[in-house]
């Protein structure tokens, strides 16, 4: 079903440890409208959606799953060579107590992903709003983390998954006026 590249979807580069930069990072990891909340709810809502649209969001939440892994690259380079004390000052203690440089899932505050996250209510009208709505999200939090950073190899990254979640939006919007047509016609199951 999936052939995957060993190599990310965009190189990721960053210029220096910066674990603070790391723990805002993090939302996008394990936060509520992060990259694995996306890909889980996209793939999830394939089974209740017309087939017409189960190829983009197949296509979507595989890709928020690359989208993962950049974020996963990123937190590991701005925290490999971080000592514990720069982990504590940049709020990431308890995180390192707990998991040391390992990533866990969870948001730029320290609370744990959890399955309550990812929205769906088997309406496909209903479930693509949600969608176009993760993805409004998402970008503006990348664009929130543009902001806070002086990296420019960082920012290159971010703007990179910034623009990832506008085509996907878009290609939401394009899929709720696909659906909206069809059911100007008939019924959608």
């Amino acid at each position: 079903m999936w052939i995957y590249e060993k190599k990310l979807q965009y190189p990721v580069r960053v210029s220096k440890c910066d674990p603070r930069m790391a723990r805002f990072l993090i939302e996008q990891y394990g936060g509520a409208d992060g990259e694995l909340s996306a890909a889980l709810r996209y793939l999830n809502q394939r089974y209740t959606i017309p087939p017409k649209v189960v190829g983009l969001l197949t296509d979507i939440g595989t890709e928020e799953f690359a989208h993962l892994e950049m974020i996963a690259t990123m937190v590991y380079k701005l925290t490999k060579d971080a000592t514990p004390e720069q982990l504590k000052e940049a709020g990431l203690g308890d995180h390192y107590a707990n998991h040391d440089k390992a990533l866990f899932y969870h948001n730029a505050a320290g609370v744990p992903w959890t399955a309550a996250f990812i929205q769906t209510k088997g309406d496909p009208i209903a479930d693509l709003y949600e969608d176009i709505a993760a993805e409004e999200k998402a970008r503006a939090t990348y664009q929130w983390l543009i902001d806070m950073t002086d990296d420019s190899d960082l920012k290159d990254g971010l703007k990179f998954l910034r623009e990832r979640e506008v085509i996907h939006s878009q290609r939401f919007r394009e899929a709720v006026e696909l659906l909206k047509e069809d059911m100007g016609q008939r019924k959608l199951f």
